[in-house]
C-alpha cells in the first residue's frame, strides 16, 4: 500500500483533466466544462503581469467573469470555493466591470497544463480568478482566489455570520466597522473569527487568542505586511499585504477590528 505523501505526489504528476465549474445564483444556476470554457465566443488570451500565485507574467486563456455571472445585480455577494477550502468573499460590482480592474477567469487547458505553483504542489488550475489593471481596484491578493470549484451567490458576511460583527452601537463610518470590511476582504477567504466563517485553511483569531493579544508592539503589523520575516516555513500559505495592496491607514483600522472583536469573544 502507498504512503499518504507517495499518493499525493503521484497525484501531483498525473495529468491535467478536463473540469467543471458550477456557478450557483439565486436566479440561474449553470456548470460548466473546461472544454466550453476555452471556446467560449468571449475567451481571450490575456497577460498578466505580477500574477499574484506564480509572482511573474502569466498568459491564461480566459473568459470576462462578468460574461458568466448573467443578471447579477453590482450590490450582489458572492463567494468564490476553492478545492483546498479557501472561500473568498467578493463583492460582486467590482467583478462586473468592463473597464479599470477587470476580472478574468482563467481556465487550464489540460493539453497545456499550467506550471506548479511551487514544486510538489499542483498548478493554479483547473480554474483561477486572475485581474488585468488590478491597481485600478486596487484589488487584494484575497480577490486572486485559484484552484476555484465553483461560485455561490450568498447573503452578506455580517447577514450570515453575526458574531463578527462589531458593537452595534459604532457608527456605520467608525474606524472599527471599516476595520471589518477591510477583514472581510483581506482575511475572511482564510479564517474564521469567533467560530465564525466559511474559510477551512487559516486558524480561528479570537479563539482561544486574537493576534492583538499575543503580537507585542507593532509585529502584528510586521507580520501582516511580510508573514515569512517572522514566521518562516515551506508550507506558509499566508501572502504578504505589502503597502499597495493595504496602506498604512487601512492596517491600523484592521488592527484596530482585530482588537476591538478581542472584548468580544462568545461567553461559554
Amino acid at each position: 500500500m502507498k504512503s499518504i505523501p507517495a499518493l499525493l505526489a503521484l497525484l501531483i504528476t498525473l495529468p491535467v483533466c478536463a473540469a467543471p465549474l458550477t456557478v450557483e445564483l439565486d436566479h440561474v444556476r449553470k456548470t460548466w466544462q473546461t472544454a466550453e470554457l476555452l471556446a467560449h465566443p468571449d475567451a481571450q488570451t490575456v497577460q498578466i503581469v505580477d500574477d499574484v500565485s506564480y509572482k511573474r507574467t502569466m498568459t491564461y486563456r480566459a473568459v470576462p467573469l462578468a460574461t458568466l455571472l448573467p443578471g447579477l445585480a453590482p450590490e450582489s455577494h458572492l463567494q468564490a470555493v476553492a478545492l483546498d477550502g479557501f472561500a473568498a468573499e467578493l463583492t460582486a460590482a467590482p467583478l462586473l466591470q468592463k473597464t479599470g480592474a477587470r476580472a478574468w477567469l482563467a481556465v487550464e487547458d489540460p493539453a497545456h497544463p499550467w506550471p506548479a505553483l511551487a514544486e510538489g504542489k499542483a498548478s493554479a488550475g483547473p480554474f483561477y480568478l486572475v485581474w488585468t489593471n488590478p491597481q485600478a481596484g486596487p484589488i487584494s491578493p484575497e480577490q486572486w482566489p485559484f484552484q476555484m470549484s465553483g461560485i455561490k451567490q450568498l447573503k452578506t458576511v455580517a447577514e450570515r455570520f453575526p458574531a463578527l460583527l462589531p458593537d452595534s452601537k459604532l457608527a456605520a463610518n467608525d474606524p472599527i466597522n471599516q476595520g471589518f470590511a477591510l477583514f472581510q476582504k483581506n482575511c475572511l477567504a482564510c479564517h474564521r473569527l469567533n467560530g465564525a466563517g466559511d474559510a477551512q485553511v487559516g486558524p480561528d483569531l479570537n479563539i482561544p487568542y486574537n493576534p492583538t493579544e499575543y503580537f507585542g508592539g507593532d509585529f502584528l503589523k510586521r507580520y501582516i505586511r511580510d508573514p515569512q520575516s517572522l514566521r518562516h516555513w515551506p508550507q506558509a500559505k499566508m501572502p504578504a499585504f505589502e503597502a499597495s495592496v493595504l496602506p498604512d491607514n487601512e492596517l491600523d483600522m484592521l488592527v484596530g477590528y482585530l482588537k476591538h472583536m478581542a472584548g468580544r469573544k462568545p461567553q461559554p
